[in-house]
Order: C-alpha cells, then sequence, then structure tokens
C-alpha cells in the first residue's frame, strides 16, 4: 500500500467548509483522515507542507490533448504531464481532434492513453454530432458506456438548435452535461478579434459580443425548455454573464466557466498583431472583463477553466488573419488566478478552490474536489508566496504559445498526488 502523510500545511476544502492547518493522511489511493497531529508510520512518506496550501486537486474541465491527428502539436501524454505540472489532477479532453471523438471506440483511446500517461487523470468528452458535422446525434450512450463524462463539439458550435434540443434530451438519460461553444457563426465565421475600435484600428475583421450572447441566450432556453444540463464554455461577454445569472435565478440547470485568459486580458494584449493573444472568443473591452470577474465572483461563472490549446510555433508565426485561436494554459493558470484574480482581491483563496476544484468535480460527475474522508487522493500541494517567471521554454507541454511569457507569478505548484501517488514534484 501506498502511504502518503502531508504535515502542517494549510488545508483548503470548500467541499467541507475546511480551512486551517492540518495533516492529510493518504493511504491506498484515498484520503484516509484529515486532523491535527496525525502520526506516520515506518512505511509512509511524510511531507512537510509548513507554509504550503493543501486542497483537493484541481480539475481542470476543458483542454485539447491534440491526439489523435495533431501530435506534434501535444499528445495525451504530454498534456496529462503538463496538467500535473500545472497542480492539476484531472482534465477533460475536448474532442475535436482528427478524427473526433464521436463514437465509443474513441472514446476509449483516448482514456486507455491517458491510463498509459500516469500523470493527471484524463476524462474524455464525446462529440455532440457525428463528426462534429453538426448534423447527426452522434453514438452518445455508447460513449458515455466506454468512458466518455459529457458531449461537446467544442470548436463548432452547434447551430442546428433542433440537434441541441436532442442532445439535451438525450442526455438526461445518462447524466452527463451537454458543454457548447457559444457562437453564432453566422455573425463571427471571419472575425479575427474581439469587434470594435481596436479591430477597426488594426484592420481585421472583428467578432461581435452579439455572436456569443445570441447562442447563450439560445442553449439557456433549450436547457429550461428540456430540463437538461447545459454547460457553457469560456464566457466572455457582459450581456453573456448577465443572462446565466438570470437564468441560474429562474432554475434553469446551467453550468458555466471562464477562463483565465478572460479574467486578466483584453484586446488591447492584441495590439502589434500579436497571435499569442489571439483566441475564440477573443479577449473583449474592459467591461466585459470586469462582468467576467463579477460572474466568478458571485458564482454566476462556477468554474474556471484553461481552454488548454495548443499550437506550433510555425502556425503562431503566420499572419495575424491566418494564425490559428488559442493558447496553453495548463502550466500558468494556478500562478495567474493567485496572482491576478486571488492577488486583486476578486475573489478569496477558498473560492479559487471551489471554481478550479470542488465545483469542476461536481459539473462533470468526476472523483475528487474533496479531502472528506474516503475520497479519492487526488491532491495539489502549492507555496502561495513563491515567485517564479513565465519561461514558455521550459514548459512540459509540447506547444509554447502563450502571451504570457516573460510574467512574474506568484504561487507554485510544490506537488501533484494522483491516486495517493506523487505525479509531479517540483
Amino acid at each position: 500500500m501506498s502511504k502518503i502523510l502531508l504535515k502542517g500545511g494549510r488545508v483548503v476544502d470548500p467541499s467541507q467548509t475546511l480551512d486551517g492547518v492540518r495533516d492529510v493522511r493518504l493511504v491506498d489511493g484515498i484520503v484516509a483522515e484529515v486532523g491535527a497531529d496525525l502520526d506516520g508510520s515506518d512505511d509512509t512518506r511524510t511531507v512537510d507542507c509548513s507554509g504550503l496550501v493543501v486542497t483537493p486537486g484541481l480539475i481542470d474541465v476543458h483542454v485539447h490533448l491534440r491526439e489523435p491527428g495533431e501530435e506534434h502539436k501535444e499528445t495525451i501524454e504530454s498534456g496529462a504531464r503538463s496538467a500535473a505540472a500545472g497542480g492539476f489532477t484531472a482534465v477533460c479532453a475536448m474532442p475535436n481532434t482528427n478524427p473526433p471523438i464521436d463514437d465509443p471506440a474513441a472514446v476509449g483511446y483516448v482514456a486507455a492513453q491517458g491510463r498509459r500517461a500516469g500523470a493527471a487523470r484524463v476524462y474524455p468528452v464525446g462529440c455532440i454530432s457525428v463528426g462534429r458535422a453538426g448534423e447527426r446525434l452522434a453514438l452518445v450512450g455508447e460513449m458515455v458506456e466506454a468512458g466518455a463524462v459529457a458531449i461537446t463539439d467544442d470548436g463548432n458550435p452547434v447551430m442546428d438548435s433542433g440537434l441541441m434540443k436532442l442532445a439535451l434530451q438525450y442526455a438526461q438519460t445518462f447524466g452527463i452535461p451537454v458543454a457548447d461553444h457559444p457562437e453564432d457563426i453566422t455573425l463571427s465565421a471571419r472575425g479575427h478579434m474581439n469587434a470594435g475600435l481596436m479591430s477597426t484600428r488594426l484592420g481585421l475583421s472583428g467578432k461581435p459580443n452579439a455572436s456569443e450572447d445570441i447562442h447563450i441566450v439560445r442553449d439557456l432556453l433549450l436547457a429550461e425548455l428540456t430540463g437538461g444540463h447545459i454547460h457553457l464554455q469560456h464566457v466572455s461577454t457582459r450581456f453573456g454573464v448577465e443572462s446565466i445569472r438570470q437564468a441560474k435565478a429562474r432554475g434553469v440547470h446551467v453550468t458555466a466557466e471562464a477562463s483565465p485568459h478572460h479574467l486578466i486580458l483584453t484586446e488591447e494584449a492584441v495590439e502589434g498583431y500579436r497571435t499569442d493573444a489571439k483566441m475564440n472568443p477573443p479577449l473583449r473591452s474592459p467591461e466585459d472583463r470586469a462582468a467576467v470577474r463579477e460572474g466568478v465572483a458571485d458564482g454566476t461563472l462556477d468554474t474556471i477553466a484553461t481552454d488548454h490549446a495548443p499550437h506550433h510555433y510555425d502556425e503562431k508565426e503566420a499572419a495575424f488573419a491566418d494564425a490559428p485561436f488559442g493558447i496553453v494554459g495548463l502550466e500558468t493558470a494556478l500562478g495567474l488566478v493567485l496572482t491576478h484574480v486571488v492577488g486583486e482581491g476578486v475573489i478569496d483563496l477558498p473560492t479559487m478552490v471551489e471554481r478550479m476544484s470542488c465545483h469542476p468535480a461536481r459539473t462533470f460527475r468526476l472523483p475528487g474536489g474533496s479531502l472528506a474522508s474516503e475520497s479519492a487522493a487526488d491532491v495539489t500541494v502549492f507555496d502561495p508566496i513563491a515567485t517564479w517567471t513565465v519561461d514558455p521554454s521550459a514548459f512540459v507541454s509540447k506547444s509554447r504559445n502563450t502571451p504570457f511569457g516573460g510574467w512574474k507569478l506568484k504561487g507554485r505548484v510544490r506537488y501533484t498526488i494522483v491516486n495517493g501517488q506523487v505525479v509531479f514534484e517540483q
């Protein structure tokens, strides 16, 4: 049996309303006990966590691992190791691969590759539609049986409202969320950044807020109609946040996520045609950023997810209009949120843990998200005051596309523990 005793750390576990100096004992893949002055036996690895924070393992419900089909950008193994280096004990892998993850065999492949990596847990997410074409519902039941924890056509918004209604109805049979990338592509398909004065000045076509807002309202109405669970991905607009807030007040079964880059950056980051700041949805106005921050603070946006989207150097070195959307995020998320969200008083540390661990586990019905007795021994241990400089060349990920290179951050992962095993140690 593996035994680890984490001694004297600040244990923050919102699932138990726990925040104080405690010891955590992990035995054979589960949390055995949390208490004061626990003793370790000779066969126990004791880790001094004085001055460190101990939390349920961080969970990222929105990552792109690129395998199969684009292994030059990322593989399931490199992505799982990158996640562990960032303090994440579990990730949900999006299905927009080549070929897409739209059948049980593909789901089984992702799950098996994730287990083989031996790092963060990898949970497959299946497609809503066959081939992500938005025309026919994929084999949802068979994919869930093979290990899918949700369905989405992420990257391809489901434009057919009838198909989205069917997906929301069908997914209820299996108790899984339907995640959607909210974007009306008839309004934004040719856009490369946020539509506004900045895009006009740079001579770039823009994606208006309305393209996201219309889709969010559509999804909320369908969730209300069907009773299904809609999970709205990477929300970035003021109107979108307020629409979700009102829908939650009406009792609509909706969860929603914000990405660290939308909490921290604005469209100003695109100045100089910086392709590493090109993402979808785009970085928006300061007013939108403020609304996203408020949404995370009050729980309207109940999950923080990275939307980790690796791309090869050559692809991002193209002209802005030709470069792909997306940035890597697994290894910078904790430091960015601690420094620029917690550190700026938007939320406190327990709320950060709720948004990055406890609530993601509940939303996608995953093991973890708690240090309660008998819970999975998935734990993140970090130094809340250690400072470091983001160096993309040092990433464990195969890709380096980040606008945060050179940023000085506070808060660094020391240990990532999955199933009672240390998978990353700083």
